[in-house]
């Protein structure tokens, strides 16, 4: 009796999968670089400081940009100090200790920042935080 050895043909990649793979990771990338893009693409210059912490971001954090104008900025909206407050405190009532990232302008005036932390600390928030940039050394 005679046996034939079978011939083994390697297997084809199956490229359906890795392509499928590989335009998630391009769709997760391109939305969220136009995520943080939007919200700091307004045109505002913080102020300097030599001194200051990693500028990391927390998870969750609600970026408010105050515009030299003293309009206050929430994720692409305009908003009026009373809207602010009902934002925020809806939001604080979901998530206690809600992080927020304070990015006024460096020539608006300090009456609007102080009025954005009053309506931060009215709506319950207290984990409030400044951006700034560092000093261009020459």
């Amino acid at each position: 009796m005679k046996f034939r050895k079978p011939s083994l043909e390697p297997a084809g990649m199956q490229l359906a999968p890795m392509i499928d793979i590989v335009f998630l990771l391009l769709i997760f990338f391109i939305v969220t670089w136009q995520f943080s893009r939007s919200e700091t693409e307004m045109k505002i210059s913080v102020p300097s400081s030599q001194e200051g912490a990693d500028p990391k971001r927390v998870i969750g954090e609600i970026i408010v940009n105050v515009r030299v104008s003293g309009e206050v900025v929430v994720e692409g909206q305009v908003m009026t100090q009373a809207k602010l407050k009902e934002k925020l405190t809806a939001i604080a009532r979901q998530h206690k200790n809600q992080p927020i990232r304070l990015r006024g302008d460096a020539d608006c005036a300090y009456q609007t920042i102080v009025e954005v932390i009053d309506t931060c600390q009215k709506a319950g928030i207290w984990n409030i935080s400044f951006a700034t940039q560092r000093k261009k050394t020459e």
